[in-house]
């Protein structure tokens, strides 16, 4: 739609161009924060599953050992005995607008003596097995808190891309194109309006003659 080539209009299109220009340095800015976040918490998430590896192979390792040396039967029978753990507790941390889930799991059914089973009665393979299974569930703990975190991040990011991409490539030169479109028209009425007042003038000088 043709706009109306009105000073007004140039002067709201001039603040239109002012205020895309600083969304488009503020969007950038976010993209690069929340780009830096995301690495580092790749860095930490890569870090976090390896340890999740290691710990599985080691809660496996020493179940098979409680089942070779406590029996099945032994670590069966503790293992109905064993609490049932905790619920996690989950908060939002804000990082640039995206909230981020901040997972914790509630570590006190992890004490020895708040176990379930009788520490007399089981092999002390049996408690090998239960703390190296703890030790598994907090590093999936933290792998799925790593994982939501990149997950919203990469979202974000993805938004924040898109919108610097539109004032960039399409907004930013419509309001540009649409400023210097007023500013012809406009010098173009100018000269028009001069020409005819010089022509109004002459006539009136040759008539005053």
């Amino acid at each position: 739609m043709p706009v109306n080539p009105t000073r007004m209009n140039l002067i709201n299109t001039k603040r239109s161009i002012k205020l895309a220009r600083k969304g488009h340095s503020l969007l950038k800015r976010k993209r690069e924060i929340l780009v830096m976040e995301f690495l580092g918490l790749l860095k930490s998430s890569t870090k976090d599953r390896s340890y999740l590896q290691e710990m599985l192979q080691r809660a496996y390792k020493n179940l098979t050992i409680a089942s070779t040396y406590a029996g099945d039967l032994e670590l069966e029978q503790a293992t109905n005995y064993i609490k049932e753990p905790k619920p996690i507790r989950v908060t939002l941390k804000n990082i640039m607008g995206v909230r981020i889930p901040e997972i914790e799991r509630n570590v006190e059914s992890i004490d020895i003596l708040d176990r379930g089973y009788s520490l007399l009665s089981t092999s002390s393979s049996i408690d090998d097995v239960y703390e190296s299974f703890n030790d598994t569930i907090n590093a999936i703990v933290d792998v799925a808190k790593r994982e939501q975190g990149l997950k919203r991040l990469v979202i974000e990011v993805d938004k924040v891309k898109r919108r610097v991409n539109a004032l960039e490539y399409v907004v930013m030169p419509n309001l540009s194109k649409r400023s210097r479109y007023i500013s012809m028209r406009l010098e173009e009425m100018d000269r028009d309006t001069f020409s005819g007042l010089k022509h109004v003038k002459k006539r009136l000088q040759n008539k005053a003659e």
